[in-house]
C-alpha cells in the first residue's frame, strides 16, 4: 500500500493503492505511519514528499473500512481512530521538511494529509473535500491540521457545507503554497526540494521546532529570553561554524550535494 524511493537526499513516499484513489485503511495508515518513521530516522533523509499513485493524491478513508467501522463499540471506534491521528502527528512534527504533492482528488483524511505536511504543492487538477458531514461524521483527527493550515474562517465554510473546492481556491485560501500545470508538477516539486537541500539540516529542524512552539503565543518577554536563547544555542553548533567559515570562504557548505555531472555528447544520444 505504501512505497518509499530514496535518491539525493530525499525520501518519497508513495500512496500506492491507485485502484481505490488512494483511500485509507487501517494497514494503510500503519504503513504510512512505519514510512515516514523510517524516512525520519533515516540521517541520510534531507527531506520527505508525500505523493499519491494513479488519478488522485488520497480520496479519504476506505469504504470497506467505513462499513467494518459501523459494528465497532465506542472504545473499538476510538482505538481504531487514533492511529490516524498519531500518523498526522508524526508527520506534522517531523524534524525534517515535508512536501505534499497533489493531484487529482484530496478528500476528507486525504486533505489532513496534506495539511499536516510542511509545504503543499497542488496540480491545478486537485480538488479538495471535507466530505464527512454529508455521511454524518465529522473531520475530527485532521480537524487541528486543517483548521490551522486554512484558518479558522475558511474551515468554518468547508466543514459545513463539505463542497468540492479546486486548486485555485485552496491556494486562495493558503491551504497549499504552490499551483503548478499537471506536467510542471515534478518540476515545481524538485524547486522547492533544490531550496530546502540548501539549508543546513540542524537548522531546518530547529526553524522547524521555532515554529512549533512559538505558533499562537504572545510576543512577550518570555518570547525573547526564548529566541535569544535558541540563536545563542545554534550559534555554537558544527553547522552554524561551518556555514559561516563557508560563506566567508566562497564556497558551498558540506551539507549542500554536489551538482550533478554536466551532459555529454554521449549521454544526450
Amino acid at each position: 500500500m505504501i512505497q518509499t524511493e530514496f535518491a539525493q537526499g530525499i525520501a518519497l513516499i508513495w500512496l500506492n493503492r491507485p485502484d481505490t484513489r488512494n483511500a485509507m485503511n487501517d494497514v494503510f495508515i500503519a504503513e504510512l505511519t512505519d514510512a515516514f518513521s523510517a524516512a525520519i530516522e533515516d540521517e541520510a533523509v534531507r527531506a520527505i514528499v508525500l505523493a499519491g499513485r494513479g488519478k488522485a493524491f488520497c480520496a479519504g478513508a476506505d469504504l470497506n473500512w467505513l462499513k467494518k467501522a459501523r459494528a465497532m463499540t465506542p472504545e473499538q471506534a476510538r482505538e481504531d481512530s487514533i492511529g490516524l491521528a498519531r500518523l498526522l502527528r508524526l508527520i506534522h512534527d517531523s524534524p525534517k521538511p515535508t512536501v505534499a504533492r497533489v493531484h487529482g482528488p484530496a478528500f476528507a483524511g486525504g486533505m489532513g494529509l496534506v495539511a499536516a505536511c510542511d509545504i503543499a504543492v497542488a496540480s491545478h487538477n486537485a480538488k479538495f473535500c471535507l466530505s464527512e458531514a454529508k455521511l454524518g461524521l465529522l473531520p475530527a483527527m485532521i480537524s487541528p491540521f486543517v483548521m490551522k493550515a486554512m484558518g479558522v474562517s475558511h474551515a468554518r465554510r468547508y466543514f459545513l457545507t463539505a463542497e468540492v473546492f479546486d486548486a485555485a481556491e485552496a491556494y486562495r485560501i493558503g491551504f497549499v503554497h504552490e499551483l503548478a500545470p499537471p506536467e510542471e508538477l515534478d518540476a515545481t516539486v524538485n524547486a522547492i526540494l533544490g531550496h530546502l537541500v540548501l539549508g543546513s539540516p540542524n537548522a531546518l529542524t530547529e526553524c522547524k521546532n521555532l515554529i512549533l512552539d512559538l505558533a499562537g503565543k504572545p510576543i512577550d518577554d518570555a518570547i525573547a529570553e526564548d529566541t535569544a536563547a535558541r540563536l545563542a544555542r545554534v550559534r555554537a553548533s558544527d553547522d552554524a561554524q561551518e556555514g559561516i567559515d563557508a560563506f566567508f570562504a566562497k564556497r558551498p557548505p558540506r551539507w549542500v550535494p554536489p551538482p550533478p555531472p554536466a551532459a555529454t555528447p554521449e549521454d544526450d544520444d
